[in-house]
């Protein structure tokens, strides 16, 4: 009887090792990020990926907002997820007050939502926003935050 298990188990071991598969590093300088797009951010912003859509299509991006630099309004249709990293910022629900973000904060913006987030006026602001998409879309962006909404308290 112990030998019968003992095979059986070695047996499923082998059998799973044989459909496993490999871990995969992706290294930080091998992932190349751009100056956010003037269409989606006002100011200066670094969009690096973190990871591509492997798993049910969450996506995730480092994105570094200087002084002054925000997103565009935008919805997610499943919702987003920002762990800020580094800095100090704010973020605002389309018509509600706008609220300061800091590293080791974690915002959820619920799907559909219409938001923005970005750096203060006087500090920067990095996170990892992670979303994923419906038929390959993860965002839906919106009007430019003006000025007088961004610097309202």
């Amino acid at each position: 009887m112990k030998h019968t298990v003992f095979t059986t188990l070695a047996a499923l071991t082998v059998a799973g090792m044989a459909h496993a598969q490999s871990v995969e590093i992706t290294h930080h300088e091998d992932r190349a990020g751009m100056i956010g797009s003037s269409e989606t951010f006002t100011g200066t912003a670094y969009v690096s990926p973190v990871f591509a859509p492997k798993m049910n299509d969450v996506s995730a991006g480092e994105v570094t907002f200087l002084p002054g630099a925000r997103s565009n309004w935008h919805t997610h249709p499943v919702g987003q997820m920002l762990v800020i990293t580094h800095g100090t910022g704010w973020t605002q629900e389309r018509g509600q007050p706008r609220q300061m973000i800091q590293a080791g904060d974690v915002v959820w913006c619920p799907p559909g939502v219409e938001h923005w987030h970005g750096a203060t006026d006087t500090t920067s602001l990095t996170h990892y926003a992670i979303q994923a998409g419906v038929d390959g879309a993860a965002v839906v962006w919106g009007d430019p935050v003006s000025d007088a909404e961004y610097l309202q308290d």
